[in-house]
């Protein structure tokens, strides 16, 4: 008998052992020292919420404009944003989004018809497999290799390549790795997909967070010119404001490619219109407010990362990855045990929670993953906690 649910819904959603193990600990009372944090409203910021509340009572948001790429003074205002970081963008490649989820998802619509394939990192964030399944949109992988830094394996991204192919995604920081796509490796990328008439998606929402320079890093994919591309951003990241549900896509490449792309964009915004009149009339206003959230999450992520380079130091038996930017870091693990019993052993045994490297699709073990938006005082804590815990299983 055919199920009463769409077959795009498989999922097992029942609890894994390390949300049970959570459970069971809040339950009983403990204070747990959560090194898993990733929303910025409850990471113990100072938010200018003035300016962030008057940005919002605006009287033109009592009048409903149907603009299906977004107000021209909001694309103007995220226009403005990558000028501030010399990139030159202009609004009419904006389509503004509730969020980079719904980008993915307006663009895998656009790319891809049932069955057809998108190319995403290995390891990266979880949640790539959820939104190309609703779109009934198959999932591959190309790797990245770790050399004393993260990089792509072009050799092995080519060969996974095939003729239901209709994106290659990055993230850009990639989350977790925080590596950056090189000017080589965006050399290789656009050549490939401007042969196979593929599209480039860059997920750049965490690209203002950066350790150190590096003249090879590439920083935006906004220029380029030589491939159909997609850079997805929005206030979640750049502002810390999750909660305003603002994303945007903005298009590039070749002119009369770009041209098709987004007459085609504007027919599937037009449809949705999911953006609030209020957050686009108030963004020139959140990204001004937003700029001292950005600067002190910057700070929280560069302080919580020496803190864990200076606590596991160079004689621990784990290693601090090397990471490039974004808001997590990547703790390489005695293979003494399993990823899943290093997290449960945490957690049971020193009110420890951090994540384990198969959550982001690590292709072996054992990793840890742990968030630099953490406050300062519980990360270092647990951190301490998390190298006791090596010493005393040496």
């Amino acid at each position: 008998m055919r199920s009463t649910f769409s077959s795009r819904l498989h999922w097992d959603l029942r609890p894994n052992r390390l949300a049970r193990a959570l459970e069971a600990k809040r339950r009983a009372g403990a204070r747990v020292l959560d090194l898993t944090e990733s929303n910025p409203t409850r990471a113990g910021f100072s938010y200018p919420s003035g300016e962030i509340l008057n940005a919002l009572a605006d009287v033109h948001a009592l009048v409903y404009e149907p603009t299906p790429a977004g107000l021209r003074a909001a694309r103007e205002a995220a226009a403005a944003y990558y000028a501030a970081r010399g990139a030159a963008v202009e609004p009419a490649r904006i389509f503004l989004t509730s969020s980079t989820s719904e980008s993915y998802g307006w663009l895998f619509k656009l790319l891809a018809d049932p069955g057809d394939e998108v190319l995403v990192p290995r390891p990266s964030y979880p949640l790539f497999e959820f939104l190309a399944q609703m779109e009934s949109v198959r999932v591959a992988h190309y790797p990245l290799a770790y050399h004393d830094g993260w990089s792509i394996d072009a050799e092995a991204l080519a060969a996974a390549l095939s003729e239901h192919t209709r994106a290659i995604v990055l993230v850009n920081p990639n989350n977790p790795t925080g590596s950056f796509v090189k000017r080589c490796e965006l050399d290789v990328l656009v050549t490939l997909c401007a042969e196979r008439g593929i599209a480039l998606i860059s997920d750049e929402v965490f690209a203002d967070y950066t350790f150190g320079p590096d003249v090879e890093r590439i920083p935006t994919l906004t220029g380029v010119g030589g491939a159909l591309t997609f850079c997805l951003s929005g206030l979640s990241k750049i502002a810390g404001l999750p909660q305003m549900k603002m994303g945007w896509i903005v298009a590039g490449g070749p002119a009369a490619l770009r041209a098709e792309a987004t007459e085609r964009l504007e027919l599937i915004a037009d449809t949705y219109l999911p953006v609030g009149t209020p957050v686009q009339h108030a963004l020139p206003r959140l990204l001004a407010a937003g700029e001292t959230v950005r600067q002190q999450i910057a700070a929280r992520v560069r302080e919580n990362l020496e803190s864990l380079r200076a606590a596991v130091g160079d004689h621990s038996p784990a290693q601090v990855l090397k990471v490039e930017g974004g808001w997590y870091a990547t703790l390489r693990v005695p293979r003494t045990r399993t990823e899943e019993e290093w997290c449960l052993d945490l957690l049971e045994h020193h009110d420890v929670l951090v994540q384990p490297g198969f959550f982001y699709d690590f292709e072996f073990e054992a990793f840890l993953v742990l968030s630099l938006l953490t406050e300062g005082q519980t990360f270092q804590e647990g951190v301490q906690r998390i190298v006791r815990e090596f010493v005393e299983k040496r």
